[in-house]
């Protein structure tokens, strides 16, 4: 059984054993226990609360209670077949049934088939509910950002960026709508991980990757198991090529096609160095080091000449640290800084 499957069984478990209404001390905190090990099991737990409390009213509504009205705690039971939930009244009568005069069939024939569409109803809207979500996340200009999904995947975001997510019984959608995130995949096979932006498609059934969204390019960088990396058919309806991404993969798709890169994962890793608070840079032209600086910072490095912007720089540094960057450049380079409130501009001195 996948791990997504089994973590929303044993929720379902918990569940069931809290309703019948003998709940004790220790079970609480065993439960706490559980929730507290993992955020994939809050996620589930959380997720399926909500679909047995909707279940619950609906059974109201079909009971003829009030609208605002819910069963009694121990009104549900969870029944054997895919964890169904059948009312606890129709449990008991199966257990010790009740003499009947024949003159009362019909009535029990009515209420049976009531009885049987209230808990349709409950089922179809527990299914929609436990597998249908749909939500925005967003991180500030500075920000990093985790976010744990409702399938028990985890997103990243870094600064400044955005998703849609919507999660269906059938695929896990997440658009990137702006800047970069690094997700952490549950392994669920039925159901691919689908990341787009810019109309590039990224998808997994379990693994770890980040997926980048700039002016003119989409990068991927892939640390763990594989990704599937799509691209919308051409301007003469034709299918474009795909590219398969192993671990170590950074993959950078343009307007001339996709480049791909097969690196150490050690290697790759250093692409994702902002989830730490550092930046990363090999022989960068320091006009690139600049835009990587302003992705994360409200001041500005700007450059004032050209020749300033084609100098070469390597290192590790905290992208909060942009002073720290900004001394180190006027010890070591030809670079005169002039620090503005909103923004520090480097002339070639």
């Amino acid at each position: 059984m996948h791990d997504s499957r089994r973590i929303e069984q044993v929720a379902a478990e918990w569940l069931t054993r809290r309703d019948r209404g003998d709940w004790s001390a220790h079970e609480q905190r065993a439960l706490e226990d559980w929730l507290g090990a993992s955020t994939r099991h809050r996620v589930t737990f959380l997720r399926l609360q909500a679909a047995w409390s909707e279940a619950g009213r609906l059974q109201a509504l079909a009971a003829g209670l009030r609208d605002d009205a819910v069963p009694p705690r121990g009104a549900w039971v969870l029944g054997p077949v895919a964890h169904a939930l059948v009312p606890h009244e129709v449990a008991a009568a199966r257990r010790a049934p009740a003499p009947e005069r024949p003159g009362h069939r019909w009535h029990r024939a009515l209420a049976a088939g009531v009885a049987l569409v209230a808990v349709g109803a409950a089922l179809w809207f527990a299914w929609q509910l436990g597998g249908r979500s749909e939500a925005d996340y967003a991180s500030t200009l500075g920000q990093l950002r985790t976010v744990a999904l409702a399938d028990g995947s985890s997103a990243i975001l870094s600064s400044d960026s955005r998703v849609h997510v919507r999660m269906t019984r059938g695929e896990r959608d997440i658009e990137l709508l702006q800047g970069e995130a690094y997700f952490e995949v549950a392994h669920d096979a039925g159901r691919p991980f689908v990341v787009s932006a810019d109309g590039r498609r990224a998808i997994a059934v379990g693994t770890r990757f980040s997926v980048r969204r700039d002016a003119h390019e989409v990068r991927v960088v892939v640390t763990e198991g594989k990704v599937r990396l799509d691209a919308p058919p051409g301007a003469d309806g034709r299918a474009t090529p795909v590219s398969l991404l192993p671990a170590g993969s950074v993959a950078t798709a343009g307007r001339s096609g996709v480049l791909v890169r097969s690196l150490p994962v050690a290697e790759a890793e250093r692409f994702l160095e902002w989830r730490s608070g550092f930046l990363t840079f090999d022989d960068a032209s320091l006009a690139n080091a600049a835009a990587e600086f302003n992705r994360f910072n409200t001041r500005k490095l700007e450059l004032a000449d050209a020749g300033v912007g084609e100098l070469r720089v390597g290192g590790n540094f905290r992208w909060a640290n942009l002073d720290g960057f900004v001394k180190l450049l006027e010890m070591g380079f030809p670079v005169r800084a002039e620090r503005l409130p909103d923004r520090i501009v480097l002339h070639a001195r």
